[in-house]
């Protein structure tokens, strides 16, 4: 029995160091290596699967949080919070406005989701957060999304408070370089997040989620959040 025991322990370490030495590898610049590390670990049992009951968003894992504070401007050059947004939700995007495809094929999914939600939507904000402050000013955003829906936000500040936004997030992003172009263009993970008058992440889609399955998930998780009475 003790022997057991031992094997036991023993491949428990193994199993933990092989994860440590995962997430040490693989853990994007945005991430600590205590996040990365917590990450794998509900990649490899699974938690990160888990689906809220009207199906569509990824729940997070326990004892995982993202969103929070953030302070940057919004595409009318006004100064924002995430106190401002406490009234309703929100379906986040972190994009950039030179974005040749992804951005704005998932932009275009968020605008169709709120349609299909019809009255619901009116208390979910539809928000771009660039990961390219340099060319993003308020005024680039401010013809980029309106492009995509009447009451689309558009948020942007300097490179250290989008950084620290990103970090709440744990949203991948780097600067490439095509040697084929003069223009710059920007990496990164490109995840949709549900979040609550809380500032708190809810749900989280993946790239290419069907409109009308985001709408489901969102309008399952506006009913979860009434008053019970």
């Amino acid at each position: 029995m003790l022997r057991i025991i031992r094997y036991s322990a023993v491949a428990l370490l193994l199993m933990v160091g092989g994860l440590w030495g995962w997430a040490w590898v693989t853990k994007s610049p945005q991430e600590t290596l205590a996040e990365a590390f917590a990450s794998r670990i509900a990649s490899v049992f699974g938690q990160d699967m888990a689906l809220p009951s009207a199906g569509g968003g990824m729940q997070l894992p326990m004892g995982i949080e993202l969103g929070g504070p953030f302070d940057l401007v919004d595409h009318t050059g006004r100064p924002v919070t995430q106190a401002d947004f406490a009234d309703g939700w929100m379906l986040v995007y972190f994009g950039f406005t030179f974005c040749p495809d992804v951005c704005p094929t998932e932009l275009g999914t968020i605008a169709a989701a709120l349609d299909a939600m019809e009255a619901d939507a009116a208390v979910v904000t539809p928000v771009l957060i660039s990961i390219d402050p340099e060319r993003d000013t308020p005024a680039q955003l401010a013809d980029y999304v309106a492009a995509f829906h009447p009451r689309m936000v558009g948020l942007t500040g300097t490179a250290d408070q989008v950084a620290a936004v990103a970090r709440r997030y744990r949203v991948y992003y780097a600067r490439a370089q095509n040697p084929e172009m003069t223009e710059y263009t920007m990496d990164h993970s490109s995840f949709i997040y549900l979040v609550g008058p809380d500032g708190r992440v809810r749900s989280i889609f993946r790239p290419e989620t069907a409109p009308e399955t985001m709408a489901a998930a969102v309008r399952g998780q506006l009913r979860a959040a009434l008053p019970r009475g």
